[in-house]
């Protein structure tokens, strides 16, 4: 892109505004533009802003935009060039005012908007070369910018879908890890059913036996008591 810069109608006609009945106004646009000469733009800025709170003036606007961007202060100098645009001024001026807008935009990397800037001077100053210069450059920006793009959003989606693939992945190691120690738990729980079902099966038939043997028991007592009562009655009858 081609550095030319498009530099205000004040320090062009600079000697116009050496007059001695000028007013306080254009004594700020001249201390500006000398400061702005020596490349002290700080201090143009002050004197332009002063200028311009003494009453508007696009010359005053120009330059203090012209300002800006010798500070590196590009959205403020896009925005000084843009207000110059949106108000009434020579349709020289405000084909400068495009083409300088142009350079604040391509600066900040805002190729497409630098595009709209470079083609609108170049409606209004068609025999700008500099202005077509800096279309095409502007224009090529805007392509590489977009496939650059068009890059980063594959790759992001690419590292999204990797991302989502191994999240799906973790969760269904998870799930089958889960379905592991649950159906592990249900069989240790079986287990532990199990052994309590043995042990308490084991306590059955010890009650069982143990209430056989107090029945056979019960039972041989009674024998033994009808035997031994059998055996009294018969000595008694021995007796007599």
């Amino acid at each position: 892109m081609k550095t030319i810069f498009k530099i205000g109608i004040t320090i062009l006609f600079l000697s116009a505004c050496l007059v001695s009945n000028a007013q306080s106004k254009e004594r700020y646009i001249r201390r500006g533009n000398s400061d702005y000469k020596n490349e002290n733009y700080s201090e143009a800025e002050v004197n332009y802003k002063a200028s311009l709170n003494e009453k508007y003036n696009y010359k005053a606007l120009f330059n203090l935009g012209d300002a800006y961007y010798k500070q590196g202060n590009f959205e403020e100098a896009a925005n000084s060039f843009q207000e110059i645009i949106d108000r009434n001024v020579p349709d020289e001026v405000q084909a400068d005012a495009y083409y300088n807008l142009g350079n604040c935009l391509m600066e900040q990397e805002k190729y497409a908007e630098a595009f709209e800037s470079y083609k609108n001077c170049l409606k209004m100053n068609p025999n700008d070369d500099d202005a077509r210069y800096n279309l095409e450059y502007a224009r090529q920006k805007m392509i590489l910018q977009q496939q650059q793009q068009n890059q980063e959003n594959q790759e992001q989606n690419e590292t999204e879908k990797n991302e989502e693939e191994q999240n799906q992945q973790q969760n269904q190691q998870q799930n089958q890890q889960d379905q592991q120690e649950n159906q592990e738990q249900q069989e240790q729980q079986q287990n532990q059913q199990e052994q309590q079902e043995q042990h308490m099966s084991k306590e059955d038939a010890e009650r069982m036996l143990q209430a056989l043997e107090n029945r056979e028991k019960e039972t041989m007592d009674k024998m033994n008591e009808a035997k031994a009562a059998k055996m009294q009655k018969r000595r008694i009858q021995k007796d007599w």
